[in-house]
This record gives structure tokens, C-alpha cells and sequence, in this order.
């Protein structure tokens, strides 16, 4: 464990400080090929209301996507990205002015018209690497910039073969992504960091990132971690011997572990996710992202209180 780094962001024209507690940042796919959720919030008055039920449970902030970046998920047009995220954005806005709403797109385009209905965050996952212009938007509107690590694109990320050295490939592909960024005159201070768990990395990799993160302090950014959901937490939570099994049943919050005999068990993915983000926060995260903010509060608070402890 180590000591917290703290830094001061603006956000909506407000200063914010990372590092005094661990925010949360609320996942809302408006997609219908989630892989977490399965096309739950798909409908824009279903999204809002998820939206605002995390809030009301403890995320800090809203993340909201409109194109799944699955591993194999292909890119949707413009058009229609921004028809599913818009109107979700208006609503959250419209009900929660104050709340900080993220913009998960990899489109300068997307980003710009998010900010205008009321986003206040954008996050690239592609570090901006498919579409440098929203370095650009960014700046021009002062909104915080997270850039994630990513190897290759969402639809091949996990067939091609893996970096050999993991952390040389976070500290060229970062490193890069904020050279980018800051040629581009986006602020120091507006930048967040992302390791990518999941995108691009093999399961050791993951675990190794986790272990290691505050090798990234190197960079002297706050860090933004999501293993929410993720094959990689979920597959150790089933000791390797069990199947996940996509929960479709109407008011499911997480999907079943599965035995190859068929036989269901009593254990929900939560706890492997709240397992997973006191790991990051113990280790140095600042934001955590996860799409079931009241499972992983309690972790949050315990493993705040430890790093408070320590300092």
C-alpha cells in the first residue's frame, strides 16, 4: 500500500480534490449489447433513472456510454451515438445540474455535443488515439480528460498477442497519450489516467497492473481504475472451474456463477468487484469505476479509511 497522491481538478467550474477520498464514477450503458448489463438501459428514460439511482447510492459521478467497447463490439455511426447518449445526458442534467456527467466516447464529435447538454467530464478510451480532436474539445471547453490505455481496437483487442512487458506498453502508450494531449493545450491539471484493465491485457497482466499500479505514479496524474464486471475478476471470484452466465431475467443486478453440471451458486459478481476496487484504491486509485455503486460503497469506505490511517 502507499501513500495517496492528492491533486486538484476543475470540474464544472468547481475545484474538486482526488486523492482526500476515492470517488465513484457510475457506469450507464445505452447500448444494447452491454456486456455488464445486457441492453438494460438501452431505453433513455430507463438510462436516467439508472443514472439518478446511482447517484442516489453513492457515485460521485456518471459515465455514460452510447457504443460498447466489449472485447469483439464494432463501432456504431455518429448518428447514432449520438442519439442514444444525448437525450440521457439532457435528463441526468436536467434533474441533477450539479453532478459531474463523463462522456465515454472515442468521437471528438460525440464529446463536443455531450459538453453542450450538459456533460462536464469526456473519456477517451482509445487515449486519443482513434480521434486526436478531442484533445481539442477538451480544451477549448476546460473539462477534465481521461485517457485509458488501450491496445489495438475493441473488436480485436484480446486476439492479438499480448505486450511482453506490460508496463512497457502502459508507459509508451500513456506517455504518449498525454504528450498528445498537451500538444494539443489541454492543462496538465485537467488529465486522469486510466491502465485499461481488460483492454488488450491477458488476465496475469490485469492482476500484474492491480499489484503494481502505483508504477504509474511516474506519470503524477490522478488514476482512474475499472475492473467492474470484468471476465478477469469474475473468472478467479468462480475459481476457474465455473461458467458466467449472462443474467437476462427482468431484475437481475448481477449474472449467475454457473457450474458445467448447470447448477447455480449462491454468489454474486459484486463481491468480486468490491474485492477488486478496495485492491485499487489500497494501491493508489483516485476514481473508481463500477456499474453498481451501493455493492462496492462498503469496500470504498473501509478502504478509505485505511489509507486515511496511514497518512
Amino acid at each position: 500500500m502507499i501513500s495517496r497522491l492528492k491533486f486538484e481538478i476543475t470540474v464544472h467550474g468547481r475545484k474538486v480534490c482526488l486523492g482526500e477520498r476515492t470517488l465513484i464514477l457510475g457506469v450507464v450503458n445505452v447500448t444494447p449489447d452491454s456486456f455488464s448489463d445486457g441492453g438494460r438501459f438501452f431505453d433513455p428514460d430507463r438510462a436516467i433513472e439508472h443514472g439518478l439511482e446511482l447517484a442516489r447510492r453513492g457515485a460521485d459521478w456518471i459515465d455514460v456510454g452510447g457504443e460498447s467497447t466489449r472485447p469483439g463490439s464494432h463501432p456504431v455511426s455518429l448518428e447514432e451515438e449520438l442519439r442514444r447518449v444525448l437525450p440521457v445526458i439532457r435528463g441526468l442534467h436536467r434533474e441533477l445540474p450539479s453532478l459531474p456527467i463523463s462522456i465515454d466516447t472515442t468521437k471528438a464529435d460525440v464529446a463536443e455535443a455531450a459538453i453542450q447538454a450538459g456533460g462536464s467530464v469526456i473519456n477517451d478510451v482509445s487515449g486519443l488515439r482513434f480521434d486526436v480532436r478531442m484533445a481539442d474539445v477538451a480544451r477549448r471547453h476546460r473539462t477534465p480528460l481521461i485517457l485509458m490505455h488501450l491496445r489495438g481496437r475493441p473488436e480485436t483487442m484480446q486476439q492479438k498477442p499480448f505486450a511482453r512487458s506490460i508496463w512497457r506498453s502502459l508507459r509508451d502508450g500513456l506517455g504518449s497519450s498525454i504528450r498528445r494531449a498537451l500538444a494539443h493545450g489541454v492543462r496538465r491539471s485537467q488529465l486522469l489516467i486510466d491502465p485499461g484493465l481488460g483492454f488488450g491485457k491477458s488476465r496475469r497482466q490485469n492482476y500484474e497492473i492491480l499489484a503494481h499500479l502505483d508504477r504509474l505514479c511516474v506519470f503524477g496524474l490522478p488514476i482512474l481504475v475499472g475492473t467492474s464486471r470484468k471476465s478477469f475478476v469474475q473468472a478467479v471470484v468462480a475459481g476457474e472451474r465455473l461458467t458466467l452466465v449472462r443474467a437476462r431475467r427482468a431484475g437481475r443486478s448481477a449474472w449467475p456463477l454457473v457450474t458445467r453440471e448447470g447448477t447455480e451458486l449462491a454468489l454474486s459478481l459484486p463481491a468480486g468487484d468490491a474485492a477488486a476496487v478496495a485492491a485499487a484504491i489500497l494501491a493508489g486509485a483516485h476514481i473508481v469505476r463500477v456499474h453498481d455503486a451501493a455493492a462496492v460503497l462498503p469496500a470504498v469506505r473501509v478502504a478509505d479509511a485505511i489509507v486515511a490511517a496511514r497518512r
